[in-house]
């Protein structure tokens, strides 16, 4: 691999990084001083909510502004906010400032997010998209599953003041990263000119892509059904492994660690792999709606870990399929916006299921209740697949 992709990859490993960490440390140290779990839930709440909410204005200013300069103010200003929350709690104490750190580094960790999406069709020339997808959802993928496991191993040797610092370092290490990057790389990105108005405008440009793109509405429609199967496991894994299933803690960390170990493997084989964006599709969304239903059905762990890492597996194959379609299709110039706003709409299942088990889990059962989401996600790629060939009839019968 050229040096200037392995900087690029480095630079989003180690912001993953950083994130999780603080996503880590924020429900656990507020838990841990209050002793609430309702003030641990609401925290988590006040640091993920903003992240969800910021993807549509996030979009619009990457296709107004550089997304380069956009990825460095990203990543330097959470480092400063890092300091800066430090300086404020050495000065006042409490751990409010905790909270409004990771809600504002949410807004940033999107801003970041964006810039990369709109980066990466650029950067990579000598790879197909799909390929460079499944590199830096690897780089992504590990950042996400060493954050959790470092910031343990901190908060045993550190107070959880000094984690924040080390936080801060890994912002600016990952900040180096991309300078790096910018130091050896040819890509000359084509600006656009756009509306000043980063609010209204850009959502209504964003809608009328979607409503205008088939592909677009297909993949929301999709994605939409794979979040709501995303959902309902990341709520109730916990609760079927230590309960259900009457297994430990170190059980359910295994069964993380195999499904991280997985999804490696499955991305590794689509860096190489020539199969057409249909076939991922199609493949990856019957695998993860198969692995809900061994999920609701399971009769011991090890029934219930096999549908469970199919559904983890798979759903960055999903992802792959999704982010490279809509790559294809959005035009350049409006590419920021509407996959912020596509984002957005994709999320919204996830806090769905959530919601559905909190309501329904007593009575029906944890099992019944993803056997539902099951027949949603299922009759939702029915829908979607009758649609699409009706589609192809008709330009057939066209021509």
């Amino acid at each position: 691999m050229r040096k200037d992709y392995l900087a690029f990859f480095i630079s989003l490993f180690l912001s993953r990084l950083a994130d999780q960490i603080l996503l880590f440390i924020v429900p656990l140290i507020v838990f841990q001083t209050t002793g609430s779990v309702s003030w641990a839930g609401l925290a988590f709440f006040v640091e993920s909510l903003p992240r969800f909410l910021a993807f549509p204005v996030c979009g619009a200013l990457c296709d107004k502004f550089s997304p380069v300069r956009i990825l460095h103010v990203s990543q330097v200003y959470r480092a400063l906010a890092c300091l800066v929350a430090m300086a404020l709690y050495g000065l006042f104490g409490g751990i409010s400032w905790l909270i409004l750190l990771s809600a504002l580094c949410g807004v940033l960790t999107t801003q970041g997010i964006m810039a990369r999406e709109v980066l990466m069709p650029h950067v990579f020339k000598h790879y197909t998209y799909a390929r460079t997808l499944s590199y830096s959802q690897i780089a992504d993928q590990s950042g996400l599953v060493l954050g959790p496991l470092l910031a343990a191993l901190l908060l045993q040797v550190w107070a959880w003041h000094w984690v924040v610092l080390g936080i801060a370092a890994l912002f600016v290490l990952a900040d180096l990263a991309m300078r790096a990057w910018q130091r050896n790389t040819t890509v000359n990105l084509e600006t656009f000119q756009q509306q000043r108005d980063i609010w209204l405008q850009p959502l209504r440009i964003a809608f009328r892509h979607i409503l205008a793109l088939p592909e677009l509405k297909r993949i929301i429609a999709l994605a939409a059904g794979v979040n709501l199967i995303i959902g309902v496991t990341l709520a109730t894994s916990a609760a079927m492994v230590t309960g259900q299933y009457a297994a430990d803690k170190d059980a359910y960390a295994l069964l993380q660690a195999a499904g991280a170990v997985v999804t490696i493997v499955i991305l590794l084989y689509l860096a190489r792999s020539t199969l057409s964006l249909k076939v991922l599709g199609g493949l990856s969304y019957l695998t993860i709606t198969v692995g809900a239903l061994i999920t609701a059905i399971s009769p011991d762990l090890w029934t219930y870990t096999l549908g469970f890492l199919l559904v983890t597996g798979f759903d960055k194959m999903f992802n792959v399929y999704m982010r490279s379609t809509r790559q294809r299709v959005i035009p350049a110039q409006d590419f920021g916006k509407t996959v912020g706003v596509i984002t957005l709409l994709n999320n919204l299942s996830q806090p769905l299921a959530g919601l559905l088990i909190a309501v329904l889990a007593a009575p029906l059962g944890t099992q019944t209740v993803i056997m539902l989401l099951t027949g949603a996600t299922a009759l939702i790629g029915v829908a979607v697949a009758s649609g699409w060939h009706a589609t192809v009839k008709a330009e057939l019968n066209i021509h």
